[in-house]
């Protein structure tokens, strides 16, 4: 009886080890697991190509320097769809979160993510006039939790570039949503530089996308050209544009050379994929210790020249071999 009860002990502690070996082994599974290390939220105003290039520049520029979405990051983005109380509702949902940092694509985004995410580093990208826009108020010296990337418009070189090709205009279009600060600030100084070169500006206002076309329609006979500046809602209904364009001759110039592939004449601007490295650039250097408030405001620099000659012979416009032959990209 007692030998049959130690070989019963013996099984039993056998099976025993043998469980709590499985078990050890699970363990050691989980925690050897790789759990994000980082945790970059992203808000972005709406989608279309440029700031998704910017978008997809940040998250490259992350993932070379070894902060992997799934792997040693957590990257979490969110769209407002066009619609700044969304913005809103996720700038509040992302102070909830406590990301290490939070992207701002565009200035309404940024001005939603300022307001609300207070202990938090924004970094800004995509925006006109950061200080108009109440985001900063010195680009040298940001100060508190902020810094960015601002993309305000070469519009000397622009209207360099439109009266070279189409050197007869004199009244020049422009559509624009009047409620976006970065709009209002890149139109006084779309103004101020078209003044110096004897132009005249035609405003057309649209605060929704659905109301672009309308405002575009209405410029006809009162202009010879069209500029699209970078504005969110103007660029998401772009093609509505190109139709009354191509319709009545008028050529239509843009902000950002992603709206030339979709059918604008030309456009002379940033690669906002290179934005996005930029700022990735800053997010890291945030992600690493630096106080956003220490890093200046930075501008970009480098400019590209998009022609889409087809949109040109559609619209009445035949390009200068000039133009064509510094073109960085013709759209074919």
């Amino acid at each position: 009886m007692i030998k049959f009860n130690v070989r019963l002990a013996f099984i039993a502690s056998v099976l025993v080890a043998t469980l709590f070996g499985c078990n050890s082994g699970q363990s050691s599974s989980t925690s050897n697991s790789r759990i994000p290390q980082r945790f970059v939220a992203v808000t972005q105003i709406v989608e279309h190509p440029s700031l998704d290039a910017t978008r997809e520049g940040i998250k490259d520029e992350l993932a070379a320097a070894g902060l992997k979405a799934g792997d040693s990051l957590k990257w979490e983005w969110e769209s407002a769809q066009g619609n700044p109380s969304t913005a809103t509702q996720i700038a509040s949902k992302f102070a909830g979160e406590n990301p290490d940092v939070v992207v701002a694509i565009a200035t309404p985004s940024a001005q939603a993510s300022v307001a609300i995410v207070r202990n938090i580093p924004v970094i800004f990208t995509a925006v006109t006039d950061p200080i108009g826009a109440k985001l900063v108020n010195n680009l040298e010296k940001p100060g508190g939790l902020v810094t960015g990337v601002t993309d305000l418009s070469p519009l000397d070189k622009q209207l360099d570039l439109i009266q070279e090709i189409t050197p007869t205009v004199k009244r020049l279009g422009v559509i624009y949503n009047a409620g976006e600060a970065n709009s209002v600030s890149l139109i006084e100084l779309l103004k101020t530089e078209a003044t110096k070169r004897g132009l005249t500006v035609i405003e057309a206002t649209a605060n929704r996308s659905s109301d672009v076309a309308t405002s575009a329609r209405s410029l006809v006979g009162k202009v010879e050209a069209i500029y699209i500046p970078t504005d969110n809602t103007i660029v998401s209904a772009l093609e509505s544009v190109i139709q009354v364009g191509i319709d009545n001759k008028i050529p239509v110039y843009a902000g950002d050379t992603d709206s030339v592939k979709r059918g604008a004449m030309a456009g002379l601007s940033f690669n906002y994929y290179q934005v996005g490295r930029q700022t990735g650039k800053l997010v890291l250097r945030v992600l690493n210790g630096e106080s956003p408030g220490n890093i200046p405001v930075e501008s970009v620099e480098k400019l590209e020249l998009f022609i889409n000659p087809k949109s040109a012979t559609a619209m009445g416009v035949k390009i200068p071999d000039s133009v064509l032959k510094k073109a960085d990209k013709r759209i074919e």
